[in-house]
């Protein structure tokens, strides 16, 4: 058994007897982390949004099919 492990068999205990378990709560910090957390969140999908509209993009042809084709192409004029 290790340490840590020793440690943890002898507080966990303790821990028990002090905390009701019903009385706990995250408190007031638990909510101002988690409604930061939500701005947050809201602020960056509402800039990507907006980053997202702004995107203007047209596919290009593939290189490989576009290459194949023209080489195709001056083959055939070469045999005829």
């Amino acid at each position: 058994m290790s340490a840590t492990q020793a440690a943890l068999t002898q507080l966990l205990p303790l821990a028990g007897d002090t905390f009701d378990k019903n009385k706990v709560t995250p408190g007031i910090l638990g909510f101002i982390v988690f409604a930061a957390l939500a701005v947050g969140v809201w602020a960056l999908m509402k800039s990507m949004n907006r980053h997202m509209g702004r995107v203007d993009f047209q596919e290009a042809p593939e290189s490989g099919a576009a290459a194949g084709s023209t080489a195709a192409g001056t083959a055939k004029d070469r045999t005829s």
